[in-house]
């Protein structure tokens, strides 16, 4: 115990504090949008996530992260886990909104997809670093595609495209970092447009279609999709500078603006506290951002960049994909606010990824 609390002496608390004010700030969101739904369950349930999600973070800090680059199986067996939790949903799992996502436990929900991201993040690191110097031998892209295949293809047939997409795009940035040649990313983005044209004829469900498409053509369902979209705009010009004030957003509080807690939880908060408020937001994630990667340039090792450039990876992609959800810029594809939006596995799983980064930094 006296080593961990010397430990907690040497970490780098910047980064740990400005994870906690955006899980602060989303708190705050939750609770005025808890007011007008007048139903505080989900704001009870973020605190302890968010206790959880502190002391997870720095549990995983105090271990040196050389231990699990060293270890030949431990990875491995946190994958086969993973995919195992994927595919057990398609039988234990109960459906929601067409989309079998999440094991039921009483009133809680958990979501093993938060879980393999992180899983993947740092056994591909791993993967990467120790075959940094052979990434132009095509057994290492097929191989490194197979680990994030198979729970891609779990995720994309529950169905979320959102997730499947995201994952896709951690694995072509890890094989960019990692210094695949030019020639093998063309072809495995040609690969990647004839899968796209084959699971829109053949895999993806009328409902993921029609995201695609109303988002291009809006009038098409100014009901469903398109009205989600224009009600999330107008929250956010409802904003203003200052804001309406907690518990006073007309279209947060009155149910216009859909899931204000999860996918539009920007877009309510812009309504509530403005544009001050929404750039204060931002600033904390740049801030956040920038300092992840001060630590991935001055690492001294593959495994420590990698493991950085993936982990910036998911904060940036559920960043502007769910801000750009909002602002009607892009499809709603149903991911998360990272530490922000309302979700105990998405908030865990984000301070897992943040204890390795601290560990990194510290050891």
């Amino acid at each position: 115990m006296r080593a961990f609390f010397l430990h907690l002496r040497n970490i780098d608390w910047g980064i740990a504090g400005i994870a906690i004010l955006l899980s602060v700030f989303g708190l705050v969101s939750l609770y005025s949008s808890s007011i007008g739904l007048e139903d505080f369950g989900n704001f009870q349930k973020q605190i302890v996530f968010l206790l959880m999600g502190i002391v997870l973070m720095l549990g995983i800090s105090y271990f040196d992260w050389r231990l699990v680059r060293n270890d030949p199986y431990f990875l491995f067996i946190l994958w086969i886990i993973g995919v195992i939790a994927l595919a057990g949903l398609f039988i234990l799992a109960p459906e929601i909104r067409g989309i079998k996502s999440w094991y039921k436990l009483g009133n809680i929900s958990i979501d093993p997809i938060e879980y393999i991201k992180i899983v993947l993040l740092v056994l591909m690191a791993k993967y990467f670093s120790l075959r940094h110097i052979e990434m132009y031998r095509i057994r290492h892209i097929l191989l490194s595609g197979l680990y994030f295949g198979i729970p891609i293809l779990l995720i994309f047939l529950q169905p979320d495209l959102g997730s499947a997409s995201l994952l896709a795009i951690l694995w072509i940035v890890l094989l960019l970092v990692s210094g695949i040649k030019l020639r093998h990313f063309l072809v495995l983005l040609m690969i990647g447009a004839v899968v796209f044209s084959f699971g829109w004829g053949v895999l993806l469900q009328d409902y993921q279609k029609g995201r695609i498409i109303s988002f291009l053509e809006p009038e098409l369902d100014p009901l469903g999709i398109g009205w989600s979209q224009a009600q999330s705009k107008v929250a956010i010009g409802n904003g203003g500078m200052f804001g309406q004030g907690i518990g006073q957003g007309t279209q947060t509080q009155y149910g216009f603006l859909s899931e204000p807690q999860t996918d539009f939880i920007f877009a309510a908060t812009a309504e509530e506290f403005g544009l001050l408020g929404v750039t204060l937001l931002l600033s904390l994630f740049i801030i956040l951002l920038y300092r992840m990667f001060k630590i991935g340039i001055k690492a001294q090792s593959n495994f420590p960049r990698l493991f950085v450039a993936g982990f910036a990876t998911l904060f940036i992609a559920q960043f502007f994909v769910n801000v750009g959800m909002n602002l009607g810029l892009l499809p709603i594809i149903g991911l998360s606010l990272p530490l922000v939006s309302y979700g105990g596995s998405s908030l865990l799983a984000m301070y897992a990824g943040l204890g390795v980064l601290l560990s990194i930094k510290t050891h």
